[in-house]
């Protein structure tokens, strides 16, 4: 028996509320990669994590937000919590090779495309293996030109995402991509749901049962908090939260601060006591000899 399917119960409500997310998610990830290139060695690492993170929670959390609004007519709708929970490993995980990818190898041709193809099949695997933890009194049947167009949406938006995180530089820029991001992955979504049709067993249940909101919600509210908590540590300077690395390492043997003294060293054998980190040289050093031949001390 064919099934009833509404995308849409609550209206735009769904949809608008999940594209922001996407959009949230897209921002801390753009920011994070940025704050990475600042950060050579000592945080580089961290903020991709956390850029990694962002983005494929973001995604995640737009996903089952757009789902709300996914009901079939006279078939209550569950769905299998350790595979919803896994669909979100699989999305932080591939997200984080492909910026790990790009963040450490450059924005090259080749980096841009291994790393968009990983995360935006990442994006695919993670929707349809969300959508294999629903349960219901049916089975849900996929067009597979429509399924083939949806993965193909995920590859592109990762790699224009990828390179939008190591490329794109600035407030401005910076929130310009991360809407067109959202755009791209709620398209990708919703061309996916459009592949969608769902064949019920037996005779549908006489009541509405649990709403999808009920079930979901509660699961959405950890990665909401994470993504609110990852906006403030972004907001705010990186200084500020974790120090700054460059002043924690020791200063290179040529670097100079204006207005510090320049350095200076213990000498080692052989080398005279009036040593100088500034030795003195042409007509310097040869003002500051005295008639006897001997060098004055540079104190």
């Amino acid at each position: 028996m064919q099934g009833t399917v509404d995308g849409f119960s609550y209206g735009l409500v769904t949809p608008v509320a999940a594209y922001l997310m996407a959009c949230l998610g897209g921002a801390l990830g753009l920011r994070c990669t940025t704050r990475s290139l600042r950060h050579r060695d000592t945080f580089k690492a961290g903020w991709l994590a956390l850029g990694a993170t962002s983005i494929g929670t973001g995604i995640w959390t737009m996903h089952f937000i757009a789902m709300m609004g996914f009901s079939v007519h006279r078939a209550p709708i569950s769905y299998d919590r350790p595979l919803t929970f896994a669909s979100l490993g699989v999305a932080v995980v591939m997200v984080g090779i492909g910026i790990f990818i790009v963040g450490y190898r450059g924005a090259t041709p080749l980096t841009l495309v291994t790393g968009g193809t990983i995360t935006g099949l990442g994006i695919a695997t993670m929707h349809y293996l969300g959508m294999a933890g629903m349960r219901f009194q049916g089975r849900i049947d996929y067009d597979t030109l429509t399924v083939a167009l949806s993965v193909v949406i995920a590859v592109v938006a990762a790699t224009t995402a990828l390179w939008a995180a190591v490329s794109v530089h600035g407030f401005l820029a910076s929130l310009g991509a991360s809407l067109v991001m959202g755009l791209a992955v709620s398209g990708m979504h919703y061309t996916a749901m459009a592949a969608v049709n769902v064949h019920l067993h037996g005779t549908p249940a006489p009541g509405p049962g649990d709403t999808a909101t009920s079930l979901l919600l509660p699961m959405l509210v950890g990665p909401a908090v994470f993504l609110l908590l990852a906006a403030v540590v972004v907001m705010f300077d990186p200084l500020l939260v974790m120090g700054d690395p460059d002043r924690q390492r020791p200063a290179s043997p040529g670097a100079h601060r204006p207005g510090v003294p320049a350095p200076r060293r213990a000498p080692a054998y052989g080398e005279p006591a009036n040593w100088s980190a500034r030795p003195a040289s042409g007509r310097s050093a040869r003002k500051g000899t005295h008639r006897g031949g001997h060098r004055s001390q540079d104190w």
